[in-house]
This record gives structure tokens, C-alpha cells and sequence, in this order.
């Protein structure tokens, strides 16, 4: 997937990006009446010789191409920009994020439409939009949680009648991290604890830990492998990520810098959220953790991410030369 994407034309990658946004918010409705139901959720589709297939883990991918895309053009639109024109920015970003959203949210993935609206609020932000636009939507964002936090803990009955067992049940998991009552947090903790300087060896997790190959993959990780070989995993994500940050930093080419902020936007959340997750620091909310869970959707979306990075670090060095 990286050969093929790095051998592409970048330019034209981009500028096909709202017909793969169309595509894949398709497949996305699609998978509503179509999907094959997991675990309460209708998050992938069943392609007979193939396997399971999860939109939703391309659709972060296609987010990113098409915010780069259309905060390029705003910034050709706009070379000198005021208020009016960084809200008109602003506001059409959210809405390209908010339709995915609501599909996603539907299916129910919780922690997928987290990340949608990560990865577009950090694109704006290193876009330059002005800092007291964030700066309200945070004091709405926190007004907003404190309300909906207080509606759900003194008005239970009422909450389930409007939003549904479902939606409760997905809260309540959420606010597990912060007294330690669920059972895959008591036993991925357990599991790590237990596993000293250099872990049980692969293969050997003594304590059954649900969903581990995906969500809890770290806990299985720390139990084989122990502090050191963790300690090492995480040097070398930090060094990954370092590594896509400088790469950033130094590029010329706009739509190759919103691509690339776009991309450690969206695994950098990952990794600390699956990880600060797995240690009971952060809530459970069923993210994988980059390159390590289990799922070919997920692999192969951050391959083709990859890709598309060094598609565009080549025809940067390319054009340098001439």
C-alpha cells in the first residue's frame, strides 16, 4: 500500500479528494442498513473472501485529504483574512467533519467521531484561524459536557428515555477509567502490574483481558513483554512521531503540511488515548492503538497514510533539485 500510494500522482490524490469524501460518507449510510452488527455496532461490512471491511477507519483518512484540500484553497481565497473570513473557514471545516460524525456516531463509534473532530480542530489551528474562535468553542464545549454530565447523573430515567439504553450504556463505559469498576480495566491493570522487568513472554497473558487484540492490545503487549520491552514500544512510537513533526515543520508545500498535521493529529490521539486507557489515566473508549491492534482496515488506512506522506516527501525532493 505504500509502494502503490508513493507512486501516484500527489496532486491529483488531492484534488480527487471530495469525490472519495462523497464515496466513503456513501458507504457510511450504507453501512447503517447493510452493516454487519459486532458487538452492538454496525461498524464494518462483511465482503465474502475477504473479510471484515470498517469505513469509518478510511474515512479518517479522506477527512484529512479533504480539509487540506479545502483549507488550501481558503488560503489562496483569502491571503489576508479577518474575522468574517477565519469564521467562514471555520464553520464550513466543522461541517465536512459534522456529516461523517453523525453517520459514525449512528453506527455507534464514539471514539472514531472523537477523532474526526480532532483531526479538523488541529488542522484549523495550525491553519492560523484566530485563537478566540477556540477559545469560545472551548467554554461552549465545556458548558455543554457539564450540562449533559448533569442531566445523565440526577436525571437517569429521563436521559434513557431520550437518547436510549444504548447511548447510556456507552457513557457509563466511558466514566468506567475514573473509579475502576470495569473489568477490562481491573484486568488489563492486573495484567501489566504483574508483569514485572521483562513480562511473561509472547503468548503468555494470564489474565483474560476483553476485546485485547484490539482496544487492550497495550496491556497484552506490557503482560508479554514487561516495562523494558513497553519502555522500548514507546521510544520507538515517540521517535515515529517526532520524526512526522519535523517532517512538518520543514516542508514549504501547504497541503503537505495540513496532511501531515492531519495524520500525527489523528495517531498521536490514538496513542495516547489507547494507551492512557489501558493504564486507567484516560476513559475507555474502544481506540486502537497505530500499527499495533488487530484490524486490516486500520492497518491499511495508516499505510496508505503513510503513502501519501512520502508521495509528497518525494515530489518535494524532486522539485528541489530541478
Amino acid at each position: 500500500m505504500i509502494f502503490i500510494m508513493s507512486k501516484l500522482n500527489c496532486k491529483k490524490i488531492l484534488d480527487l479528494s471530495p469525490i472519495l469524501y462523497v464515496f466513503i460518507n456513501a458507504l457510511l449510510l450504507l453501512l447503517l442498513f447493510f452493516g454487519n452488527k459486532v458487538n452492538g455496532s454496525k461498524c464494518w461490512f462483511i465482503l465474502p473472501g475477504i473479510g471484515s471491511f470498517q469505513p469509518s477507519e478510511f474515512a479518517k483518512l479522506i477527512l484529512i485529504l479533504i480539509n487540506a484540500k479545502t483549507l488550501d484553497i481558503f488560503r489562496k481565497k483569502y491571503p489576508k483574512r479577518n474575522l468574517k473570513n477565519d469564521l467562514t473557514i471555520f464553520f464550513t471545516i466543522i461541517l465536512i467533519t459534522l456529516i461523517p460524525s453523525i453517520l459514525t456516531f449512528l453506527e455507534p463509534d464514539t471514539g472514531m467521531v472523537i477523532i474526526y473532530f480532532l483531526i479538523s480542530l488541529v488542522m484549523l489551528y495550525i491553519f492560523g484561524i484566530r485563537k478566540s474562535i477556540f477559545f469560545t468553542i472551548l467554554i461552549l464545549g465545556i458548558l455543554f459536557i457539564i450540562s449533559f454530565l448533569y442531566f445523565y447523573f440526577n436525571y437517569e430515567d429521563q436521559f434513557i428515555n431520550i437518547f436510549g439504553t444504548s447511548f447510556f450504556y456507552r457513557i457509563d463505559r466511558l466514566l468506567d477509567w475514573s473509579n475502576e469498576n470495569g473489568m477490562q480495566l481491573t484486568n488489563a491493570l492486573t495484567a501489566i502490574k504483574a508483569a514485572g522487568w521483562f513480562g511473561f513472554g509472547i503468548g503468555n497473558t494470564p489474565i483474560y483481558i476483553p476485546e485485547a487484540h484490539t482496544d487492550f492490545i497495550f496491556s497484552i503487549y506490557s503482560s508479554n513483554f514487561g516495562f523494558i520491552g513497553s519502555l522500548l514500544l514507546l521510544i520507538l512510537i515517540f521517535f515515529f512521531d517526532f520524526l512526522l513533526f519535523k517532517l512538518a515543520k520543514e516542508t514549504k508545500n501547504k497541503s503537505y503540511k495540513f496532511i501531515i498535521i492531519g495524520f500525527l493529529a489523528m495517531i498521536l490521539y490514538q496513542q495516547i488515548q489507547n494507551i492512557g486507557m489501558n493504564l486507567g489515566l484516560l476513559p475507555i473508549t474502544g481506540i486502537t492503538l497505530p500499527f499495533i491492534s488487530y484490524g486490516g482496515s486500520s492497518l491499511v488506512s495508516y499505510m496508505l497514510g503513510i503513502g501519501i506522506i512520502i508521495n509528497y516527501d518525494n515530489d518535494n525532493d524532486n522539485n528541489s533539485k530541478k
